[in-house]
């Protein structure tokens, strides 16, 4: 009897999956590139957080910013991490000497003084984080409406700069110090990325009980709009109940998009790029574009 190799069969299965996956993406990059989305009456000023690192926050804010101004919408991104991530992902310089958002909360300096224009897209502006932000938790403490200071230079940047930002989104460090606090009080949204995993739930049950804390002491036009769901990997049911579990939790804020667990959306930053530029077509790139496209479509229903 003939091996089924030699019928082409056993290729014919094991390539099945992967066609399937070549047009679906194809589909859903139509779809993608199709879309128009609103421009919103005001700038919405999205804080990308979680306290736990390694969800794919950073990832989450450059993503989601180069995938709007893709759609010929204006964004700001602000490094508000140390490390400088996101600064890195979008091809920023912030290396020691370069003026960041440190001068801007801790010395009065301008926001416009220290914009540089992303490569990764001419609609993306970014203000850079150098590691002199690493001391700015201690330098707040002292200083005049220390939770206050971010918002305060944004709203005067908003207000002067000659195009105006459709969304800002801020890239906050993974803990609740007083950078995340400016970051929760200069912001009216609060978008959490959070991995598929055991512990997803708890993790953001405690991160709503902070926002709630900012809403009630600092900041009350502050919500809880977005939740977005990363790392997902289909074939295991774990990831699913997960899933379902956010959803029946947080219905209206958790968007239909989920970000898959692929390895272009982790090599991207190695190469100073997003993944939406380093891989456009594939899934994890068409799944952030359909993010962004989820969020600026139901933001202007719900304000």
């Amino acid at each position: 009897m003939k091996h089924p190799d030699e019928f082409g069969l056993a290729g014919g299965f094991k390539d099945a999956p992967l066609a399937q996956e070549i047009s679906d993406n194809t589909r859903r990059m139509s779809a993608v590139r199709n879309a128009v989305l609103p421009k919103p009456e005001s700038t919405r000023i999205i804080t990308v957080s979680n306290q736990k690192g390694g969800v794919g926050k950073t990832t989450t804010a450059v993503n989601l910013a180069v995938a709007l101004a893709d759609k010929g919408l204006e964004v700001l991104v602000i490094d508000l991490d140390p490390q400088g991530n996101a600064s890195t992902a979008l091809g920023i310089e912030h290396r020691i000497g370069v003026k960041s958002i440190y001068e801007v909360i801790t010395q009065n300096m301008l926001l416009e003084e220290v914009v540089q224009i992303s490569p990764e897209s001419p609609r993306v502006r970014c203000v850079p984080a150098t590691i002199d932000l690493a001391t700015a938790e201690l330098e707040l403490v002292s200083l005049l409406a220390r939770e206050h200071r971010l918002k305060n230079a944004l709203a005067a940047y908003i207000s002067t700069v000659q195009v105006r930002p459709d969304y800002v989104f801020i890239d906050c460090p993974p803990s609740l110090g007083l950078l995340t606090v400016n970051a929760f009080t200069a912001a009216t949204e609060v978008l959490i990325p959070i991995q598929c995993e055991y512990y997803a739930l708890e993790g953001l049950s405690q991160l709503k009980r902070s926002i709630d804390m900012i809403r009630g002491a600092l900041n009350p036009t502050l919500s809880l709009s977005t939740i977005l769901l990363t790392m997902y990997d289909s074939r295991t049911k774990l990831n699913q109940a997960v899933v379902d579990d956010v959803r029946n939790h947080f219905p209206t804020q958790t968007l239909q998009t989920l970000i898959p667990r692929q390895i272009g959306v982790a090599e991207a930053p190695s190469y100073g790029q997003t993944v939406i530029n380093y891989d456009r077509s594939s899934n994890g790139a068409i799944s952030y574009m359909e993010a962004a496209i989820e969020i600026a479509t139901r933001g202007v229903s719900h304000g």
